[in-house]
């Protein structure tokens, strides 16, 4: 197949607000000896792509950079030290656009993807349902199984089961067999029972606490917190020894009260991470879970907006604005 020598690109030459997204042509970027060339067939926003492109977030960003992290697409070409894809295979990506790595969206047509970092796509999943899930899932999957360290039986109290990771942290939660208690906005009680939530309380409601605490009568063995609030002085009493904080939210909270006697005297363990930090053997490992998830139906998100690679600025701008209800696709 002949490729195009030039591609539709979305990209930043400096941090900043959305403004800073230019909307142009690129070269079509060349694999190297290990790498795998992808056309985009579908892609979605993370808040990670808003913390690169305004700066929040510091990671080597060689400009002009394409931001985007996830990708689920079709090998365009390979090195030839490649042996596990070919041209044809769809296959996904969900660690582009960070730490040197051009990204895909909201920006090109195609990406380069060492040849250890994209995974084939089970059979039958639908490349735009995949792309919503993709972030999402990996997130879930390293708090409640690298830092966690989750077992069957054990109870998980989940603040903000509605969000995009919310929901996937539920559903992985579910196929794991937790036990599960979430809080979520009221519209989103339905939508977080539906994956397997015991119970799911208003996080508005003026109770919350005593409520949380008649579900979870035998204690919480796992406490994560989607919504960045990290209440430690209201939620830590009714941690059970040896119970783990899963925190990867908050990103502008400052100085949140954490009693630290609670933790040393009962052997609570506080576990922070980032996705971005996570190493391509992490990533793989995720990528096994999702994918068996993914083949068996078990993982879905709910679409709340569709934008065009063109419309990259809006894409950003419409995550920015937190009124989207729902993870935010990209398509071609």
């Amino acid at each position: 197949m002949t490729l195009p020598t030039r591609m539709r690109a979305a990209c930043i030459r400096a941090t900043g607000g959305v403004e800073q997204i230019e909307l142009g042509e690129l070269p079509v970027p060349q694999p190297g000896p290990t790498d795998v060339l992808v056309r985009l067939l579908a892609s979605s926003v993370n808040h990670v792509d808003l913390f690169v492109r305004s700066g929040a977030c510091r990671t080597h960003a060689p400009l002009p950079f394409v931001i985007g992290r996830d990708l689920v697409g079709t090998v365009a070409a390979v090195g030839p030290g490649v042996h596990a894809f070919a041209s044809g295979h769809t296959v996904w990506c969900n660690s582009l656009g960070h730490d040197g790595r051009q990204g895909v969206h909201p920006g090109a047509d195609y990406a380069v993807v060492a040849c250890d970092r994209p995974y084939p796509l089970p059979a039958g999943v639908q490349p735009q349902a995949a792309a919503t899930v993709l972030h999402t899932a990996a997130t879930a999957w390293l708090g409640l199984v690298r830092e966690a360290r989750a077992s069957a039986g054990e109870t998980l109290f989940l603040e903000g089961g509605g969000g995009g990771v919310g929901s996937a942290v539920l559903q992985m939660a579910q196929a794991m067999g937790l036990r599960i208690v979430a809080s979520a906005a009221a519209d989103d009680e339905a939508r977080c029972l539906a994956p397997g939530a015991g119970a799911v309380f208003d996080y508005r409601r003026a109770d919350l606490h005593h409520a949380v605490r008649r579900a979870c009568h035998d204690g919480i063995d796992i406490w994560r917190d989607t919504r960045g609030r990290n209440d430690f002085a209201r939620w830590l009493p009714l941690l059970n020894p040896k119970a783990r904080i899963v925190v990867m939210s908050g990103l502008q909270r400052r100085n949140p009260a954490l009693p630290v006697g609670a933790l040393c005297t009962r052997d609570i363990r506080l576990c922070g991470f980032a996705i971005c930090n996570a190493s391509a053997t992490d990533l793989a490992r995720a990528a096994k879970a999702i994918n068996r998830l993914l083949a068996a139906g078990g993982l879905a998100s709910r679409v709340g907006a569709t934008f065009t690679l063109a419309q990259a600025a809006q894409a950003h701008a419409a995550m920015a604005s937190g009124r989207v209800g729902g993870r935010i696709l990209v398509l071609p």
